[in-house]
C-alpha cells in the first residue's frame, strides 16, 4: 500500500473488513485530546447514516487525515492526524452492533478486534478492548473486570446502547439494514499527510488557519452572484451591498443581528432603541442601507470562490460595538438556520438537512428542477432579496424570542432576552417579555417550554419546535409580539408532537402539524385510545423524550399555581437528560426483580443524565432518593416518585395514573 495514496474506504473495510495482507492499524498519538464526543454528537452521526439509507447511495461521512509509521510484520500502522472522534465513534458503533449480533440478527465475524490503539492512554486501550470483549453487565453496561476505565469511551457506548434501537424502530429500518448500509455505502476518505511532515508545523497551520470555505459561504458567493445580474447599476450595487451586510450581520448565529450592524445602521434598521425591526421589505433594508453602501460602490461586493477563500473569515474591518460576545450561545448553527428561514418563507417541506444546503437553494431558489420548473433570471433575482429580508427578520426574531444559553454571568443557565440601546450609547440585555420584578412570569414560562423542546431534540436537523415557532412568528404574530398568544402556540406544539405523532398508533408527520395543522392537536381527550397510549408509554417505545419533558413542564406549570409551592420544583430547569431510567431498577442488588409489565411501565420511568444513570442503575429507589436529597433534581417527575419511602408497585401504579391524567388534561388547556 502507498503511503502517498488517498483512499476512499467503506466503514467495513476502514475497520478492518479486508484482506490479511491489507490490514490497518490507527495509533491515536497522545497529542491528541482524548475522546470527548457526547451525545447530540452520536446521535447526529446516526441519524445522517439513516436519512441517506433510503436512498441506497453511498454517503461520504468525512475526511480522515493520517501519517503513515513503519509498518508492521502483518499490518501498516497509521497515526490519526485528523478525524480520531469520528473514527473512535465508528469503532464504538460496529463494536456494539457485533455485541449484540445474535440478538439483532447481525453477523461480524470478520471483526475479531478494534484496530484503533491509543499512545500512552492505558485507559482508552482497556475501556475500548473491554466493550469489544464483553465485559459488561447491567443495563445500562458497566464495565467490569479493568481497573482503569476512560469514562467517555464507555459513555460513547451506553449512548449508542440507548438509542440506536429506538432509531431504528422510528424509522422501521432492521439492525441488520443498517449495519449492511453502514458498513458497505458509508464511506470516508483517509488522506495521508506527505512522507517528512512536520507534524508540530501542520498542528500549528491547522489551528491558525481559521475556518474553511465552508457552504454557507458558497451559498453567499451564488446568492451574490444572482444580485450581480441587476441591469441597473445602482440598484445591483445596493443589493448586494445589503446582501453583504445582513448575511454577515446573522452569519454569527451566537451574537444579536444587531451587533451585526455599525450604530448608525442600528438606529436606521431598528429604531432608536434599537429594538424594533422598522423596516418591512428588501427594498426598505436596502434604502437604510444606503448611506453606508455608498462608501463601496467603487468595489465589488459579488465575490468569486476564489477571491472568498482568500478573506479572513469571520474579521470586520470597524468596530461594530458591544455585542455580547461569546456571552451568548445558541441553540442551532447558521448553515440549519438557513433552511429554517426557506422553509418559512417558501412554506414548502424543505429537509432541515444542511448536508444538502446547496442543493436545496440550487432547486427552490436560484436554479429549480424538473418538479418546480426552471427559475428565470428575474424570478431568481426576487427570489434572493425576499430571502434575505426574510434572513435579517427571522434572525431578529430567534434573537429575541428563542432561548440561549448565557455564560458566564449565570452560570451557563437559559436566557430569553432583547437587545436594546441603553441612555449611554452602549447596548445592554433585558427580558423579552414580561417584569418578574413586577410578578409577571411569563419570560420564565416560555423560557421554561422553549428549554424542554430543545433538550428533547439534540441534534440540528430535528429542531422541527424551532421551525413551528419561527414559522408563527414570522407569519401569524403580532407586532408587538404578545407573550400569552406565544406561550399558547408554544403549548399547542407540544400538545401535537406529544399526542399526534409520539403517543399515537400512527404518528402525524412534523411538516403537516406545523403547516397544515397551524400546529393544533387533532387528539381530542375523550377520544384517546389509551390502548395505544399505554404501549406508546412503555420502556423500549417512546420515541422522543419530549413525553417527559412536556409533562416536567406541566408539573412545573401546576406548581407555579398552586398556593403551597414547593421550592425544589420550582427552581427546576431543562438539561441536557437523555437517560430514561427504571426507578426501581432493572437489576436490582438483593432483591427480586418487577414483572416486566410493571418495570417497563410509564410509571416505573424518568429521565435523568447518562452518568447518573450509570452511577445509581442498579440501586434501589431508597438509595437513589438518598443520592438526591438536598441536591439538584433531574426530573419533577422523579422528585415526585421519590415522595414514598417505600416504592412499590401499587405505588407506581397509581403514579403513572395521575401523571396521564395531567398529560391528557393539558388538552383542555387554551
Amino acid at each position: 500500500m502507498s503511503d502517498e495514496m488517498i483512499t476512499l474506504l467503506s466503514v467495513g473495510k476502514l475497520l478492518g473488513n479486508t484482506q490479511p495482507e491489507e490490514q490497518v492499524s490507527y495509533l491515536i498519538p497522545i497529542y491528541q485530546r482524548n475522546y470527548a464526543w457526547e451525545e447530540a454528537e452520536i446521535i447526529q452521526l446516526i441519524e445522517d447514516v439513516l436519512d441517506y439509507q433510503p436512498k441506497r447511495k453511498r454517503y461520504y461521512i468525512g475526511t480522515l487525515v493520517v501519517s503513515a509509521r513503519e509498518s508492521e510484520a502483518d499490518r501498516a500502522i497509521y497515526k490519526v492526524i485528523d478525524g480520531q472522534q469520528r473514527l473512535t465513534t465508528l469503532s464504538l458503533l460496529v463494536t456494539y452492533l457485533r455485541n449484540q449480533g445474535r440478538s439483532l440478527g447481525v453477523e461480524l465475524d470478520w471483526y475479531r478486534q478494534p484496530n484503533i490503539d491509543f499512545e500512552c492512554r492505558e485507559h482508552s486501550r482497556q475501556t475500548l478492548s473491554a466493550l469489544f470483549n464483553g465485559q459488561l453487565e447491567g443495563n445500562p453496561p458497566q464495565l467490569t473486570g479493568i481497573t482503569e476505565i476512560n469514562d467517555t469511551i464507555l459513555r460513547g457506548y451506553r449512548i449508542i446502547h440507548n438509542v440506536l434501537i429506538n432509531k431504528l424502530k422510528a424509522r422501521d429500518v432492521s439492525p441488520t439494514a443498517f449495519a449492511e448500509y453502514l458498513l458497505n455505502h458509508v464511506e470516508i476518505l483517509r488522506v495521508p499527510v506527505p512522507p517528512k511532515t512536520d507534524l508540530n508545523h501542520y498542528f500549528e497551520v491547522m489551528n491558525s488557519r481559521g475556518e474553511q470555505l465552508v457552504k454557507h459561504e458558497v451559498l453567499k458567493a451564488r446568492l451574490l452572484a444572482v444580485m450581480n445580474q441587476i441591469p441597473d447599476p445602482i440598484e445591483k450595487a445596493s443589493s448586494e451591498y445589503a446582501l453583504h451586510k445582513v448575511w454577515d450581520a446573522c452569519a454569527n448565529i451566537d451574537k444579536y443581528v444587531q451587533a451585526g450592524f455599525t450604530t448608525t445602521e442600528r438606529s436606521k434598521l431598528f429604531g432608536q432603541e434599537w429594538h424594533q425591526l422598522c423596516v418591512d421589505s428588501f427594498d426598505a433594508l436596502s434604502e437604510q442601507l444606503g448611506d453606508g453602501q455608498a462608501a463601496v460602490m467603487d468595489t465589488p461586493i459579488s465575490l468569486s470562490l476564489e477571491a472568498l477563500i482568500q478573506q479572513p473569515v469571520g474579521k470586520h474591518t470597524e468596530r461594530l460595538g458591544d455585542d455580547g460576545a461569546e456571552r451568548f450561545h445558541s441553540v442551532i448553527n447558521f448553515p440549519n438556520f438557513l433552511l429554517h428561514v426557506l422553509r418559512i418563507l417558501l412554506k414548502q417541506d424543505i429537509p432541515l438537512d444542511d448536508k444538502q444546503l446547496l442543493d436545496i437553494f440550487d432547486d427552490y431558489l436560484l436554479r429549480g428542477d424538473q418538479e418546480r420548473g426552471v427559475i428565470t433570471t428575474a424570478q431568481a433575482i426576487d427570489n434572493v432579496k425576499a430571502f434575505t429580508f426574510a434572513l435579517l427578520r427571522c434572525k431578529y426574531l430567534f434573537d429575541s424570542c428563542v432561548i440561549k444559553r448565557e455564560s458566564p454571568t449565570s452560570n451557563g443557565s437559559w436566557s430569553l432576552k432583547s437587545y436594546k440601546q441603553e441612555s449611554s450609547g452602549k447596548a445592554y440585555y433585558l427580558n423579552s417579555f414580561g417584569d418578574e420584578k413586577r410578578g409577571d412570569d411569563i419570560n420564565r414560562q416560555l423560557l421554561m417550554l422553549l428549554a424542554a423542546f430543545h433538550v428533547s431534540a439534540p441534534t440540528m436537523v430535528y429542531k422541527h419546535w424551532l421551525n413551528a415557532a419561527l414559522h408563527w412568528l414570522f407569519n401569524y404574530a403580532q407586532q408587538p409580539i404578545q407573550a400569552t398568544d406565544y406561550l399558547a402556540y408554544l403549548e399547542s406544539v407540544a400538545k401535537a408532537f406529544v399526542f399526534d405523532r409520539f403517543l399515537a398508533d400512527t404518528g402525524a408527520d412534523y411538516f403537516d402539524m406545523i403547516y397544515r395543522q397551524e400546529s393544533q392537536s387533532r387528539t381530542v381527550q375523550d377520544q384517546i385510545d389509551r390502548g395505544v397510549m399505554k404501549q406508546r408509554l412503555c420502556y423500549g417505545q417512546i420515541e422522543n423524550n419530549l413525553v417527559f419533558n412536556f409533562l416536567d413542564y406541566l408539573l412545573w406549570q401546576r406548581n407555579r399555581r398552586s398556593v403551597d409551592k414547593n421550592s425544589t420544583i420550582a427552581s427546576f430547569q431543562f438539561t441536557s437528560r437523555s437517560s430514561v431510567e427504571h426507578y426501581y431498577p432493572q437489576h436490582p442488588r438483593g432483591h427480586e426483580p418487577w414483572p416486566n409489565e410493571h418495570l417497563n411501565a410509564f410509571g416505573n420511568l424518568c429521565l435523568i443524565s447518562h452518568e447518573k444513570n450509570s452511577r445509581l442503575s442498579d440501586s434501589l429507589p431508597k438509595a437513589k432518593k438518598e443520592h438526591y436529597v438536598g441536591g439538584v433534581i433531574d426530573s419533577i417527575k422523579q422528585y415526585l416518585m421519590m415522595e414514598s419511602d417505600d416504592w412499590n408497585i401499587e405505588l407506581m401504579k397509581k403514579h403513572e395514573a395521575e401523571m396521564k391524567n395531567v398529560l391528557e388534561a393539558s388538552l383542555n388547556r387554551i
